[in-house]
């Protein structure tokens, strides 16, 4: 075999394993859950983090996000992914460790309530949580966030749920279709479809007026399979959502022309959303507030389906967050 023989053959090995790397770097493309993708901005750090490069810059390739209507749908979204890391509502990260489940809660999402609440079409004669009695009330699926909610609400006004019809409604935007169609009188909404829509709606209450609103709506969501195998992938996540979320707060403008982009939506609109937002403290960076958990899974408690406090050693692992957001060992 002659030199250029052999250099051929070596070359076209180098070429061979090159394609197969490049390959092998698009298979890695993975893809996460984010509760409400495309409806609420739960996942605007995500949007902003794929957009600038972050998560590439800690090591992960997301690209990719599948979105579900909340509650339980977005634990069996993310337990059934290839890469099962997802942000989903408290309450359904709690009932899914009671029933069994092998995940662990690793980070926050989002960490305020004020932005949400109740709405009705403008000529309802409702303008208050009292109203709901005798009423059919939406919200997006049992267990979620929403679901929670409005029962805590219902029970700092001494509202019995018997005095009113939840229906599981779907995602915002159905919740809408629902009261403007008449199906409901009234449903839960959000930014930016109550900023989008309030022209053809009103509030009955926000939520902000009637609870706390410091209470962990998201959290993230990792299995114990894959914490364990991949322990570096689920801190590069965190890590570069909080990079998504500091780039929001200082870039507020393009990173919602950046989240609009991905949403499909007006981008107007989303920097308005977005300085409202930051005004309130919408995103968190991750850092675990057990004290801002617990108010949240106060709605476990009234529905039932939570006998005891929840024992956040158990459930949370906070090993993943960077070094800063980690509890201080006393």
């Amino acid at each position: 075999m002659t030199v250029f023989a052999s250099l051929g053959r070596a070359t076209c090995g180098i070429a061979a394993l090159l394609v197969a790397l490049s390959m092998a770097r698009v298979a890695d493309a993975d893809t996460i859950t984010v509760t409400h993708w495309g409806a609420a901005f739960y996942g605007a750090p995500y949007a902003v983090a794929m957009e600038k490069g972050f998560f590439k810059e800690r090591g992960v390739n997301i690209t990719g996000i599948l979105t579900s209507t909340g509650g339980g749908t977005s634990v069996r979204n993310t337990l059934a992914g290839d890469l099962p890391f997802g942000e989903v509502a408290l309450p359904a990260a709690i009932e899914a460790f009671k029933a069994g489940q092998p995940i662990k809660i690793v980070c926050a999402g989002v960490e305020s309530v004020a932005d949400i609440l109740w709405i009705a079409k403008p000529d309802s004669p409702m303008n208050s949580i009292r109203d709901i009695v005798g009423k059919k009330i939406g919200y997006t699926s049992p267990g979620s966030v929403t679901n929670m909610l409005i029962l805590m609400a219902m029970k700092a006004q001494g509202i019995d749920a018997s005095q009113v019809t939840l229906v599981p409604a779907g995602g915002i935007g159905a919740n809408l279709a629902a009261v403007l169609s008449g199906a409901m009188d009234a449903g839960m909404t959000g930014e930016p479809l109550w900023s989008q829509e309030k022209s053809k709606i009103k509030p009955v209450f926000w939520v902000k007026d009637v609870l706390p609103s410091n209470m962990t709506q998201t959290v993230g969501i990792v299995t114990d399979e894959f914490a364990q195998a991949h322990p570096d992938t689920v801190s590069a996540i965190i890590a570069g959502r909080r990079d998504g979320v500091r780039y929001i707060a200082a870039h507020p403008d393009e990173a919602a022309d950046i989240t609009a982009n991905a949403y499909n939506i007006d981008a107007a609109l989303t920097r308005e959303v977005f300085r409202h937002f930051l005004e309130i403290g919408y995103w968190s960076e991750g850092a675990l507030d057990h004290a801002a958990m617990d108010r949240m899974v106060e709605g476990l408690e009234i529905v039932g389906k939570l006998k005891e406090p929840v024992d956040w050693p158990k459930v949370v692992d906070a090993h993943f967050l960077p070094r800063d957001l980690q509890p201080k060992v006393r």
